[in-house]
């Protein structure tokens, strides 16, 4: 697995899988990145360079845990770019790693050539998700045979009073389907490192306000892929998100939760390909396109 150096000598890995131009990818978690597997098939028409974030997977953990930070990351992003030798990178992030995306995004736009986001976290942009959302969105899902005791768990969450065993009965709500491959993905992308976890959000770690108004000045075009019933980044959250951006394009996969590419690869890596291969910028009429959204928003809360 090749490795580099951060600017504060911690060794960080990577995995290469697939051929063709490459493309960078976060993790959430932080996570080991292999969770992401190939992207439902992605890496056929792409080589995917997937981060392995300080301290976790094969990268090794930092001499200071502050620089678990999610700001502080950013600049294990750039280095990774200088260390590929690419002068612009197209960049692709899963959940908590969008935060790590757009900041850098907000810090280094001139090295963004396209952004993909996929089931997008929101805090790096100030954006709430409120509990009222979430239920509405778990609601749609009353028909499933794990939701009486998936929609306890959540509402003992909401209300403040879950422990860890209902955090692990939510699982269901984040997958399209609950079946035994989505259960196994689960388990396999469970955090290893909770330091790193606890940390990537430590205060200072976001300055919306700030990002936000970068963002807003991006030249780069972005992707949103969202899942129809993702818990964790719920359409109308993520549309939220792209309202922040000059170039978006909102996609919500039907019947997709918080993982598309495992839901329905064929649909995901499809959307992916047509923007990573757009040339100039998207169309109404354009086939992948769902939503468009345009900088000037609502402000996030």
């Amino acid at each position: 697995m090749p490795t580099f150096s951060a600017p504060d000598g911690t060794r960080l890995a990577y995995r290469v899988t697939g051929d063709g131009e490459p493309l960078v990818c976060l993790p959430g978690g932080p996570s080991d990145s292999r969770y992401l597997g190939d992207l439902g098939g992605l890496s056929a028409h792409r080589r995917l360079i997937a981060l392995d974030l300080r301290g976790t997977g094969r990268s090794a953990v930092p001499e200071e845990t502050a620089s678990y930070r999610c700001d502080r990351l950013v600049d294990d992003v750039e280095a990774l770019r200088a260390h590929l030798g690419l002068s612009r990178i197209d960049l692709l992030a899963h959940s908590g790693g969008a935060n790590l995306a757009a900041q850098y995004a907000a810090r280094y736009p001139e090295k963004i050539r396209r952004l993909a986001l996929i089931g997008p976290g929101v805090r790096a942009v100030g954006i709430t998700v409120t509990a009222e959302t979430r239920r509405e969105l778990a609601l749609l899902r009353k028909n499933e045979p794990w939701f009486p005791v998936a929609f306890a768990a959540l509402e003992a969450l909401t209300e403040g009073a879950g422990t860890g065993s209902d955090r692990e009965a939510v699982a269901p709500f984040f997958c399209g389907r609950w079946d035994a491959a989505a259960q196994r993905h689960h388990a396999a992308g469970r955090p290893a490192n909770g330091e790193a976890v606890a940390l990537f959000a430590a205060e200072g770690a976001f300055d919306p306000e700030t990002t936000r108004a970068a963002l807003a000045a991006l030249e780069a075009p972005v992707l949103l892929v969202v899942g129809e019933f993702d818990l964790n980044s719920p359409p109308r959250t993520v549309t939220r998100f792209a309202e922040l951006f000059p170039d978006a394009t909102l996609v919500v996969q039907p019947g997709a939760g918080h993982y598309p590419w495992l839901d329905d690869a064929d649909r995901f890596v499809a959307t992916t390909t047509a923007f990573l291969d757009r040339r100039g910028p998207a169309r109404p009429h354009d086939p992948m396109v769902t939503t468009r959204a345009h900088s000037g928003g609502e402000s996030g809360t």
